[in-house]
């Protein structure tokens, strides 16, 4: 059983703005689940529809296995929407003890879980400092904490590293590793893809309210990526001809004498390193080559938007 899972979900604003259209999605159980896509793709109206802030116009979802449209969907949920802002006369344990208390926690177990949440995101000694001092990391952190309060079963975080240095980011991948090994189900909403190609097990890519793929980030690099090669050579130039015919097909020169290049099909590696040895060039390395997650992702948004992109730049 999924512990998110969509079946043609659409949403559509008043004015005839579409949001979402038909999203099939499906998320697996005790994973960090990534969201990808553009400014304006839909991701956030995803997330608002899964948690009944927005109603959905077309398809069903489930939440633990729930109607999204019931109550109880939400039990053992937590949620740090984008941009979020706590009341200024707040402290850090004031905001976890608000939340916990919406969610229906009290007495010693309301103590424990805070006293553990703020302990787990780094915040301990800050516990009693009023949030308007905090930093953005901090006050990301803050929010990391106040989602995880309950040991929610499944926690939404939107844009949870947006703005954040590159320390309070890692401080924040531990804690999301970390409730991931216990057993929750992370989903994160973000525009920064080398963030997600760290956290996440799966992702789906947005955009136009479309998703236009979900998988491992190996299967997306690797679907986007076609097969390919890293060739180092010998230092001597290659032969003029042999150049010529290998940059028409796409081959990019690199420094230390290597070139790569991109191929449609396995069998032509092969041949690409017949024709070397034929033209006497000597061999020193081949390596395969695979886009990252930003590269795959930039040629599936270009390709969705009808654009032409340039795969050798990708490498």
């Amino acid at each position: 059983m999924y512990v998110i899972e969509t079946k043609n979900l659409s949403k559509t604003y008043k004015g005839g703005v579409q949001a979402l259209r038909d999203v099939n999605l499906q998320v697996p159980k005790a994973s960090c689940f990534g969201l990808l896509g553009p400014n304006g793709a839909g991701k956030s109206t995803l997330i608002k529809v899964l948690l009944s802030i927005v109603s959905a116009s077309g398809g069903s979802a489930t939440l633990r296995g729930i109607d999204i449209r019931r109550a109880a969907a939400r039990n053992k949920v937590g949620y740090l929407p984008e941009g979020h802002r706590f009341p200024d006369y707040l402290t850090a344990e004031g905001v976890c003890r608000y939340f916990g208390a919406l969610s229906g926690l009290g007495g010693a177990e309301l103590d424990r879980q805070v006293e553990d949440k703020l302990a787990l995101v780094g915040l301990e000694q800050w516990r009693d400092t009023k949030v308007k001092k905090f930093s953005k990391g901090m006050a990301q952190r803050v929010g990391v904490a106040q989602a995880m309060v309950g040991d929610p079963e499944v926690v939404f975080l939107d844009e949870p590293t947006d703005g954040v240095d590159p320390v309070a980011r890692q401080g924040l991948r531990f804690v999301i590793r970390k409730m991931t090994e216990a057993g929750t189900t992370v989903f994160i909403n973000s525009h920064l893809l080398a963030e997600i190609e760290l956290l996440c097990d799966q992702v789906a890519i947005l955009d136009k309210g479309t998703i236009l793929r979900q998988g491992r980030v190996s299967e997306i690099t690797a679907a986007a990526s076609g097969s390919g090669v890293r060739v180092r050579v010998r230092t001597s130039p290659l032969p003029e001809a042999l150049w010529a015919e290998l940059s028409a097909r796409g081959a990019a020169r690199e420094p230390d004498d290597w070139f790569t290049i991109r191929l449609d099909a396995d069998p032509e590696i092969t041949e690409l390193i017949d024709e070397l040895r034929a033209a006497e060039v000597s061999i020193f390395a081949v390596e395969p080559t695979r886009m990252n997650l930003e590269e795959a992702f930039i040629e599936l948004i270009g390709a969705d938007r009808g654009m032409t992109v340039d795969r050798r730049e990708a490498v």
